[in-house]
This record gives structure tokens, C-alpha cells and sequence, in this order.
């Protein structure tokens, strides 16, 4: 199964989208990691949410992707809002009413 998972860093108030079929091994990464990258400047990252994408990587890759072209902190603040998130991820690149 993999898992999109959100980051939060409260020091630095930014989030993070990432996919995983471990997400908790892949928070351990992105607050102990030496590789210079994103996460690295805004640490300690805490899990905001996450939810499955299902089985195909190719899938969980597609709403990844699609979540970062928002390039939307109110999209993600939405995407956390979310008490019962009825709608597959999967079918977020297709229903852009939820976009806005």
C-alpha cells in the first residue's frame, strides 16, 4: 500500500507532500537525513496527515504530483480540513472542484 503523507514543520510553518509505502520511516529520513534538500532547512517535521493512494506507485505518483502543481498551502489546509475524506485520492486529478 503507499501512503501520501504531509509533513508539517511548526518552527517554520511550511508543509511538505511526499509518498511512501512507510511513511514513519520516511518522517525518521526527512528529520535525521545529512542530503541537503528541502526538508533539511525547516526540521522538526511532525505528520499532519495521511492517507492511502492504494497499490499501484504509479497512482500514488499521480496525486503526489498533482498536489505539488497546486502549489497551494490553502489546498493542502483544505486537504487537512477534511473530516471524512469521501473521495479517493486517486480521483483528485480528475475532480477539480476541489481545487478550489
Amino acid at each position: 500500500m503507499y501512503y501520501l503523507y504531509i509533513l508539517h514543520s511548526v518552527s517554520a510553518d511550511k508543509y511538505y507532500v511526499g509518498i511512501s509505502d512507510d511513511y514513519a520511516r520516511r518522517l525518521k529520513e526527512h528529520n535525521t537525513s545529512d542530503r541537503k534538500t528541502f526538508t533539511k532547512k525547516y526540521r522538526s517535521w511532525v505528520i499532519a496527515a495521511v492517507f492511502q493512494c492504494g497499490e499501484s506507485l504509479s497512482e500514488a505518483l499521480k496525486v503526489e504530483r498533482f498536489i505539488k502543481r497546486q502549489k497551494s498551502k490553502k489546498f493542502i489546509m483544505q486537504l487537512l480540513e477534511q473530516k471524512e475524506f469521501d473521495v479517493v485520492l486517486a480521483q483528485l486529478v480528475r475532480v477539480p472542484k476541489l481545487r478550489d
